[in-house]
Protein backbone atom coordinates (compact mmCIF):
# COMPACT_ATOMS: atom_id res chain seq x y z
CA UNK A 1 0.00 0.00 0.00
CA UNK A 2 1.57 3.61 -1.25
CA UNK A 3 2.17 6.08 2.14
CA UNK A 4 -0.07 9.10 2.32
CA UNK A 5 1.65 12.14 3.05
CA UNK A 6 0.22 15.37 4.75
CA UNK A 7 2.53 18.46 3.91
CA UNK A 8 2.32 21.01 6.82
CA UNK A 9 2.36 24.44 6.02
CA UNK A 10 4.86 26.12 8.56
CA UNK A 11 4.89 29.51 7.36
CA UNK A 12 2.77 30.40 10.33
CA UNK A 13 6.39 29.78 12.55
CA UNK A 14 8.60 30.81 10.30
CA UNK A 15 11.73 33.42 12.28
CA UNK A 16 14.24 33.44 10.46
CA UNK A 17 16.42 34.50 7.46
CA UNK A 18 18.33 31.53 6.66
CA UNK A 19 18.18 31.72 2.41
CA UNK A 20 19.45 34.92 0.50
CA UNK A 21 20.11 35.93 -2.75
CA UNK A 22 23.41 36.96 -4.12
CA UNK A 23 22.67 40.57 -3.82
CA UNK A 24 21.02 40.87 -0.15
CA UNK A 25 23.88 38.02 1.72
CA UNK A 26 23.55 40.62 4.67
CA UNK A 27 19.96 39.72 5.73
CA UNK A 28 21.03 36.29 6.47
CA UNK A 29 20.64 35.16 10.08
CA UNK A 30 21.18 31.84 9.78
CA UNK A 31 23.68 31.48 12.59
CA UNK A 32 25.92 33.94 14.82
CA UNK A 33 28.48 34.44 11.65
CA UNK A 34 24.91 36.09 9.93
CA UNK A 35 25.53 32.84 7.27
CA UNK A 36 23.14 31.79 5.11
CA UNK A 37 22.46 29.60 2.40
CA UNK A 38 22.05 30.13 -1.26
CA UNK A 39 18.23 30.45 -2.06
CA UNK A 40 19.22 30.53 -5.80
CA UNK A 41 20.38 26.86 -5.27
CA UNK A 42 17.76 25.40 -3.92
CA UNK A 43 13.65 24.91 -5.17
CA UNK A 44 12.55 27.30 -3.14
CA UNK A 45 8.76 27.68 -3.15
CA UNK A 46 8.07 24.63 -4.97
CA UNK A 47 7.29 20.86 -4.20
CA UNK A 48 9.73 18.96 -3.86
CA UNK A 49 10.13 14.86 -3.73
CA UNK A 50 13.33 13.37 -1.51
CA UNK A 51 13.03 9.63 -1.12
CA UNK A 52 9.45 9.46 -2.11
CA UNK A 53 8.40 12.26 0.41
CA UNK A 54 6.73 15.03 -0.90
CA UNK A 55 7.85 18.61 1.01
CA UNK A 56 6.74 22.83 0.33
CA UNK A 57 10.11 24.22 0.59
CA UNK A 58 9.57 28.00 1.46
CA UNK A 59 9.54 30.69 -0.47
CA UNK A 60 12.77 32.58 -0.69
CA UNK A 61 14.30 36.23 -1.36
CA UNK A 62 16.39 37.40 1.62
CA UNK A 63 13.59 39.79 2.69
CA UNK A 64 11.20 37.29 4.56
CA UNK A 65 11.51 34.48 7.22
CA UNK A 66 12.04 31.31 5.24
CA UNK A 67 12.61 28.57 8.31
CA UNK A 68 11.75 27.52 12.12
CA UNK A 69 14.66 28.59 14.45
CA UNK A 70 13.40 26.19 16.88
CA UNK A 71 12.54 27.71 20.14
CA UNK A 72 9.94 25.68 20.93
CA UNK A 73 7.22 26.85 18.90
CA UNK A 74 3.99 24.54 19.26
CA UNK A 75 2.87 23.33 15.15
CA UNK A 76 -0.50 22.07 15.31
CA UNK A 77 -1.32 19.84 12.44
CA UNK A 78 -4.76 18.11 11.38
CA UNK A 79 -5.04 15.70 13.65
CA UNK A 80 -4.64 12.06 12.49
CA UNK A 81 -2.73 8.88 12.74
CA UNK A 82 0.75 8.72 11.35
CA UNK A 83 4.18 6.72 11.45
CA UNK A 84 5.98 9.53 10.83
CA UNK A 85 7.00 13.16 11.49
CA UNK A 86 9.58 14.05 8.34
CA UNK A 87 12.12 17.12 7.98
CA UNK A 88 13.46 19.34 5.84
CA UNK A 89 16.23 20.25 8.20
CA UNK A 90 19.55 21.97 8.79
CA UNK A 91 21.42 22.37 12.36
CA UNK A 92 24.49 24.90 12.87
CA UNK A 93 26.38 21.60 14.76
CA UNK A 94 25.89 18.01 15.29
CA UNK A 95 22.66 18.19 17.27
CA UNK A 96 20.96 15.36 19.25
CA UNK A 97 17.50 17.11 21.21
CA UNK A 98 14.03 15.67 20.99
CA UNK A 99 10.46 17.08 19.65
CA UNK A 100 7.16 16.13 21.99
CA UNK A 101 4.16 14.82 20.21
CA UNK A 102 0.74 15.74 21.70
CA UNK A 103 -2.24 13.14 20.99
CA UNK A 104 -6.11 14.32 21.13
CA UNK A 105 -6.26 12.21 23.93
CA UNK A 106 -3.55 14.39 26.09
CA UNK A 107 -0.73 12.00 25.68
CA UNK A 108 2.37 13.86 25.22
CA UNK A 109 5.28 11.28 23.95
CA UNK A 110 8.96 12.71 23.38
CA UNK A 111 11.09 11.56 20.52
CA UNK A 112 14.71 12.32 19.43
CA UNK A 113 15.33 14.34 16.69
CA UNK A 114 19.02 14.24 15.02
CA UNK A 115 20.73 16.91 13.02
CA UNK A 116 23.74 16.44 11.73
CA UNK A 117 25.98 19.78 10.93
CA UNK A 118 24.99 22.06 7.79
CA UNK A 119 28.86 22.30 6.88
CA UNK A 120 30.31 20.36 4.81
CA UNK A 121 30.12 16.65 7.19
CA UNK A 122 28.93 13.31 6.78
CA UNK A 123 25.95 12.49 7.60
CA UNK A 124 26.30 11.38 11.31
CA UNK A 125 22.90 9.89 12.12
CA UNK A 126 21.38 8.32 9.05
CA UNK A 127 20.03 11.44 7.26
CA UNK A 128 19.34 11.94 3.53
CA UNK A 129 21.49 14.91 1.88
CA UNK A 130 18.36 16.52 0.53
CA UNK A 131 20.44 19.46 -0.98
CA UNK A 132 23.89 20.68 -0.78
CA UNK A 133 24.83 23.56 -2.38
CA UNK A 134 28.10 24.72 -3.58
CA UNK A 135 28.70 28.51 -1.75
CA UNK A 136 27.97 29.59 1.61
CA UNK A 137 26.79 33.21 1.85
CA UNK A 138 28.66 35.71 4.27
CA UNK A 139 26.90 38.95 5.19
CA UNK A 140 29.44 40.93 2.89
CA UNK A 141 30.57 38.01 1.05
CA UNK A 142 30.03 34.82 -1.03
CA UNK A 143 32.24 31.85 -0.17
CA UNK A 144 33.10 29.58 -2.85
CA UNK A 145 33.86 26.03 -2.20
CA UNK A 146 32.08 25.89 1.40
CA UNK A 147 28.92 23.67 0.47
CA UNK A 148 26.02 23.56 2.77
CA UNK A 149 23.67 20.63 3.22
CA UNK A 150 20.07 20.51 3.83
CA UNK A 151 19.00 17.01 5.25
CA UNK A 152 16.19 14.95 5.24
CA UNK A 153 15.17 13.78 8.94
CA UNK A 154 12.57 11.80 10.44
CA UNK A 155 11.02 11.25 13.82
CA UNK A 156 9.19 8.50 14.73
CA UNK A 157 5.43 8.56 15.66
CA UNK A 158 5.17 5.33 18.04
CA UNK A 159 2.06 6.04 19.82
CA UNK A 160 -1.30 4.38 18.09
CA UNK A 161 -3.22 7.87 18.71
CA UNK A 162 -4.45 10.75 16.86
CA UNK A 163 -1.14 13.66 16.51
CA UNK A 164 -2.75 16.60 16.92
CA UNK A 165 0.30 18.88 17.47
CA UNK A 166 3.99 18.57 17.56
CA UNK A 167 6.77 20.86 19.39
CA UNK A 168 9.95 21.57 18.14
CA UNK A 169 13.12 21.76 20.08
CA UNK A 170 14.38 24.89 22.11
CA UNK A 171 17.43 24.77 20.57
CA UNK A 172 18.58 28.18 18.52
CA UNK A 173 20.83 25.44 16.61
CA UNK A 174 18.03 23.51 14.58
CA UNK A 175 16.11 25.15 11.78
CA UNK A 176 13.29 23.72 9.51
CA UNK A 177 12.00 24.71 6.19
CA UNK A 178 9.62 21.69 6.01
CA UNK A 179 7.73 18.93 7.59
CA UNK A 180 5.62 16.13 6.02
CA UNK A 181 3.35 13.48 8.21
CA UNK A 182 3.35 9.93 7.06
CA UNK A 183 -0.22 8.78 7.58
CA UNK A 184 -0.36 5.49 9.72
CA UNK A 185 -0.45 2.26 7.19
CA UNK A 186 -4.16 0.62 7.80
CA UNK A 187 -3.27 -3.01 9.28
CA UNK A 188 -5.24 -5.56 8.58
CA UNK A 189 -6.02 -7.43 12.24
CA UNK A 190 -7.93 -10.74 10.80
CA UNK A 191 -11.73 -11.45 10.53
CA UNK A 192 -14.09 -8.88 13.11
Amino acid sequence: MAADFQCIDLSAWYNNVGLTRPDNTSAGAFNVWRNSLPAPELPCGQRVTVEGVPFLLPPADGNRYDNVRCDGQVAPVPRGAYDWVYLLTTAERRVEDEMSLHFADGAVDFEPLRVSDFWVAPAVFGETAAFTTTVMHYPRHIQRNVPATVWSQRVPVTRRGRLRAVRFPDNLAVHILAMTLCEAERRSHGAD
